[in-house]
């Protein structure tokens, strides 16, 4: 995995306190060459936890067919210098997504994980970027991944974009 020791800090979410409108762009399936994208909208407030160590957001999504809430749970280890994201989806809220790992590179958060996506394992990636003042985006995309393989490094070219989240802040 990526070393991310040369710019990661607790203070790298810093941007993204406050309360935020969301417009959400997400293809309506993942990984079978869909090219049919959903948008919809919603909401976020963003807070510092953890004495400045961590934060927690909470969501409101207005997806098409059924509103939902979700949070964000994301912890800084100061002695490896990586983030941890754990994403709670109030529709099951007795599961937690594995946890993405990474940091924040040139102004770029990137974080890794590896889950399933209908019975097939998939690395996962999201990427942070701040585009303008005040408008973040969130970039998720998923790769298949080859169970036997020991490398868990996936070709630029084979991950699939398939939900992004634009947000303005409001006040």
């Amino acid at each position: 995995m990526q070393s991310f020791e040369a710019t990661s800090s607790a203070s790298d979410f810093d941007f993204f306190f406050g309360a935020w409108r969301v417009s959400h762009c997400r293809l309506r399936e993942r990984l079978v060459g869909c090219t049919e994208w959903v948008e919809f909208s919603g909401s976020c407030v963003a807070r510092s936890i953890l004495g400045g160590l961590g934060n927690l957001d909470d969501n409101e999504l207005d997806l098409p067919g059924g509103a939902y809430r979700a949070a964000t749970l994301r912890a800084f280890d100061p002695a490896s210098r990586t983030w941890s994201i754990w994403w709670l989806d109030g529709r099951s809220p007795g599961r937690l997504d594995p946890p993405m790992v990474g940091g924040f590179e040139n102004g770029v958060g990137t974080f890794y994980a590896d889950d399933t996506l209908d019975d097939r394992p998939i690395r996962v990636r999201f990427r942070w970027t701040l585009p303008a003042p005040d408008a973040p985006r969130w970039e998720q995309a998923f790769a298949l991944r080859d169970p036997s393989s020991p490398g868990l490094s996936v070709a630029e070219d084979a991950w699939e974009t398939n939900w992004v989240m634009d947000f303005a802040r409001v006040g």
